[in-house]
C-alpha cells in the first residue's frame, strides 16, 4: 500500500488501521526523503568456546543466528553483516572471557577491516573474567560495507570466551535511511 500527497500538507501523515481498537500513527520527518520501515535487522551470538590469544585482535565467530531478517548475516564463514539496504544501523556487540588473570582487554567494531569504534576496555585483576562492548551508529552503503567484532586481550596467555547464554551477542538494525 502507498500513500502519494499530491502537495505539502503540514508534516505528518496519520495512517489508521480499518481495527479501530487500535490506532497506529506514524510521524514522517519534514523534509524531502525515505523513511526506513522494515530495513535490515540480525541477531547473533555463538556457543563455542573460541580461544582468544594473547595480544592478537581476534575476530569472534558468532555462529548462532537469533534472527537475520534480510539474510544479510554470514554465520558460517565471515562472521559479518553485510546490509543490502544502505543506511545507518546501529551495531551492538558484546564478549566475556572466562578464567583471566592481570591484564587487559579491549573490543571494537570494524568496518571493512579496519577498526572503526572502540568499545569497552576492563583491567581483569581475578579469575572471574570480564565482559567487553561495544555500540555504534555506523552507516553502511548497501552493496560492500561490512561490520565485524573483534576483541584484544594481553593476559599473557590465551583465554576463552564464556559461552553461558547471552554472554557474547552481536546485533544491528537499520535506523534511517541513506
Amino acid at each position: 500500500m502507498g500513500v502519494k500527497l499530491a502537495a505539502a500538507s503540514g508534516g505528518s501523515i496519520e495512517l489508521v488501521p480499518t481495527n479501530t481498537a487500535s490506532n497506529f500513527t506514524v510521524t514522517v520527518p519534514a523534509k524531502t526523503g525515505t523513511m526506513a520501515i522494515d530495513g535490515p535487522a540480525f541477531s547473533a551470538n555463538t556457543v563455542t568456546a573460541q580461544t582468544i590469544t594473547t595480544s592478537t585482535f581476534t575476530k569472534i565467530a558468532f555462529n548462532v543466528e537469533t534472527f537475520d531478517t534480510n539474510s544479510n548475516y554470514d554465520p558460517t564463514t565471515n562472521y559479518r553483516f553485510t546490509p543490502t539496504v544502505a543506511g545507518y544501523y546501529q551495531i551492538n556487540a558484546n564478549a566475556s572471557l572466562g578464567g583471566a588473570t592481570v591484564g587487559f582487554v579491549q573490543c571494537y567494531l570494524y568496518k571493512n577491516g579496519l577498526a572503526h569504534s572502540a568499545g569497552s576496555g576492563i583491567s581483569n585483576n581475578n579469575t572471574v573474567g570480564g565482559k567487553v562492548s561495544a555500540s555504534a551508529l555506523v552507516y553502511l552503503n548497501g552493496s560492500s560495507d561490512y561490520v565485524e567484532f573483534y576483541v584484544w586481550q594481553n593476559q599473557g596467555t590465551s583465554t576463552n570466551l564464556q559461552v553461558a547464554t547471552g554472554d557474547n551477542t552481536f546485533s544491528g538494525a537499520m535506523v534511517r535511511s541513506a
